[in-house]
């Protein structure tokens, strides 16, 4: 625990290099970008000392003055070769973080030397393609200049040399970075809805998607909506095979797409269980080979987004299941929740935020959501509070879907009570997520709270999710105390006049210096007295 405080706190101290020359949403690129990179470096140099003296270096300029030395021999290539199969990335030794780090001690750093050691490493391989795109070592947000930009770089290198990278341990780096979202996500405000899932909503959502297959070994997650991948991520932490876990994720926005992948390298995930995407869900599916189900799909999509809803798409087989009806094009939710069920294993769970509107909005979203809980494929709604998101307000929902289970109850949660009021958000704390986590797994009905709502209710309720309509949250008026009441009226208009009596006496007490003040302040009495 303090190994992982004292690195966070270096790692935020980062931030106040660059906060006063632009805002969080721009400097979180730059500070996230160059942690990665001192990742990689400093992983690329242990590496480099451990294949030459098997064992890790006990610091870096050690590793670096043994990889400087190496490569003056006949033995580089090999060297190189072997790296390059390993970390699918090579760097020389001008290129590393501690080359930098050095070079910005003596007041002669380059950035250009850190331009091309980031294309060295977007170039090495597929898997690191475009990964810097968004770090901009030549803007004007860096400050007026060569100079100045140069040596706001280099003052970044010299704080973020107290982050020991390389001897953490387990997910403590990978828990470090998902901070820093998190704090990003504070700072940015709106712009946060677009790469981070508060901790509270999606520590409930991946603990219910998880539910049941906690021990499968080689699970599949699927995220097509995964912004920074912290929600498929957290599925980790439910999972006694963390490591085999494979992930399948696709983003829209590049910038966010980049962060994401930082994010599975610094959690420790494999290459070869790495499979995410730039590109736009509703418009092309993806994927559409090999793996096409998973055993969890996690979303938590923009809400009510617009989308062009072609008639084409009345034939994508995503969507071609309900009564030839697509989602309205001024509200993508449910061709969003179409889209991640389709995608789900006949096995599998899948955990979707939404805001409320979809559980009684009419017209076509009526049609599909009527479908769904007549195929069973509905199983839960969870009420969340309202303040939870950073890009709205309002309250939003966790819809929980499963396919072809017996049955077509459906247990409707309100949690909207279950938070604590922080200063921009309000926020669940963990015997909030407990709370709503029991209730979903002991699946019954409880007053005030929850509600297993058979076929037959929801079909009287003409297929209206509302939760009000099934958990009734609301309070009994105590009984008035007529007599009581009126024992307290009359007490209290005795203790009125008794005041004013003696108010009176204390008036009466009164000299004036003045003939005019006197007959200003009689005629004062003589009203008061009248009240």
């Amino acid at each position: 625990m303090a190994e992982s405080k004292d690195l966070l706190q270096v790692l935020w101290s980062g931030a106040d290099v660059l906060r006063g020359k632009m805002d969080a949403n721009e400097y979180k690129t730059y500070l996230l970008g160059m942690i990665f990179f001192k990742y990689l470096s400093d992983s690329y140099l242990a590496r480099v000392y451990d294949l030459l003296n098997d064992v890790k270096p006990d610091n870096l300029q050690e590793a670096q003055a043994a990889y400087e030395e190496v490569m003056e021999t006949e033995d580089k290539e090999d060297l190189l070769l072997e790296i390059r199969e390993s970390l699918h990335y090579t760097l020389d030794p001008d290129m590393t973080y501690v080359s930098m780090l050095n070079a910005a001690r003596d007041n002669a750093f380059q950035r250009e030397k850190l331009q091309a050691a980031f294309n060295r490493i977007q170039e090495s391989d597929a898997l690191f393609s475009g990964l810097f795109a968004d770090v901009d070592l030549y803007s004007n947000r860096l400050g007026t200049g060569d100079q100045k930009q140069s040596a706001t770089i280099a003052e970044l290198i010299k704080v973020l040399e107290g982050a020991n990278l390389i001897h953490s341990e387990g997910d403590v780096l990978g828990n470090a970075y998902e901070y820093l979202i998190g704090q990003f996500a504070s700072e940015t405000g709106k712009k946060a809805g677009e790469f981070y899932t508060p901790h509270g909503p999606a520590q409930i959502l991946c603990r219910i998607a998880m539910t049941g297959q906690e021990s499968k070994k080689g699970l599949q997650v699927y995220d097509p909506c995964m912004g920074s991948a912290s929600l498929m991520l957290s599925c980790r932490n439910y999972s006694k095979e963390p490591d085999y876990i494979k992930y399948y994720g696709q983003e829209l926005m590049p910038s966010t797409y980049n962060l994401a992948r930082m994010n599975m390298f610094l959690h420790g995930v494999l290459p070869e269980n790495q499979h995410l995407r730039n590109a736009d869900t509703l418009d092309a599916d993806w994927p559409t080979d090999e793996e096409t189900e998973f055993d969890c799909v996690t979303m938590n999509p923009p809400y009510s987004a617009n989308w062009s809803a072609a008639e084409g798409f009345k034939q994508d087989e995503r969507f071609m299941d309900y009564g030839g009806k697509l989602a309205p094009k001024s509200k993508a939710d449910y061709a969003f929740l179409l889209h991640g069920f389709y995608h789900l294993k006949q096995s599998g769970t899948m955990a979707i935020v939404l805001p409320h509107g979809v559980l009684f909005r009419g017209a076509a979203e009526g049609s599909i959501r009527e479908i769904l809980l007549q195929n069973g494929s509905i199983y839960a709604v969870i009420g969340l509070p309202s303040n939870m998101f950073y890009n709205t307000s309002i309250p939003t929902c966790i819809i929980v879907l499963k396919k072809h289970r017996e049955g077509r109850d459906v247990l409707f949660i309100d949690a909207s009570k279950l938070y604590e009021k922080e200063k921009k958000q309000n926020v669940m704390n963990p015997e909030h997520i407990d709370e709503v986590v029991r209730l979903y797994n002991e699946r019954k009905t409880v007053d005030k709270i929850s509600y297993l709502a058979s076929f037959e209710d929801i079909k009287a309720n003409d297929y209206n999710l509302n939760i009000p309509r099934y958990v009734d949250t609301s309070e009994e008026e105590e009984e008035i105390d007529l007599a009581g009441l009126s024992e307290t009226m009359r007490k209290t208009d005795q203790e009125i006049k008794a005041g004013n009596q003696a108010l009176m006496e204390m008036m009466n007490d009164l000299c004036f210096a003045k003939t005019e003040t006197k007959d200003a302040f009689d005629a004062f009495k003589k009203a008061f007295g009248e009240v």
